[in-house]
């Protein structure tokens, strides 16, 4: 045996229908759709999530909540986390919270939150700060920059 003589086991494989050819093929004419009716036209089938003619599952179910098209993603970034990823008199701004992986991306607007301990002086630019945030880090000696 080489390979210019393997074969599929026999059985394994089977010729592709060829529709349309004629009426000795015995698949011509109508070419195996039937005769009229909505899947003999070309084009034609059932829409995702059609039932027959009975009210399709999603228009059955009532509509629930409120979705705001004009709300703003904000990320959160509290006090402990700063301290633990920057050295003393590092300057703390939107890219450099993605880098340390405090933040997902530098387009999002980035709040900091004043949860856990400050205890170096940081330069923290970001578009908003809670007020306990703020009083934290200015009581260190650092200072806070509002952005965007």
């Amino acid at each position: 045996m080489d390979l210019s003589n393997l074969r599929p086991a026999a059985g394994s494989r089977r010729a592709r229908k060829r529709v349309g050819r004629g009426t000795g093929s015995g698949n011509g004419k109508t070419a195996g759709r039937g005769h009229k009716g909505r899947n003999s036209r070309s084009g034609a089938g059932r829409t995702p999530g059609y039932e027959g003619g009975q009210m399709p599952l999603q228009r059955r179910l009532p509509k629930r909540g409120f979705h705001n098209p004009f709300s703003k993603e904000i990320q959160i970034v509290n006090l402990a986390a700063l301290s633990k990823a920057f050295d003393a008199d590092a300057v703390v701004d939107p890219a450099a919270l993605v880098a340390a992986r405090l933040a997902r991306k530098s387009k999002v607007e980035i709040k900091i939150l004043g949860q856990g301990k400050l205890d170096k002086k940081l330069t923290v630019k970001a578009h908003a700060f809670s007020r306990s945030a703020k009083e934290a880090i200015e009581a260190q000696g650092g200072t806070t920059e509002v952005i965007g």
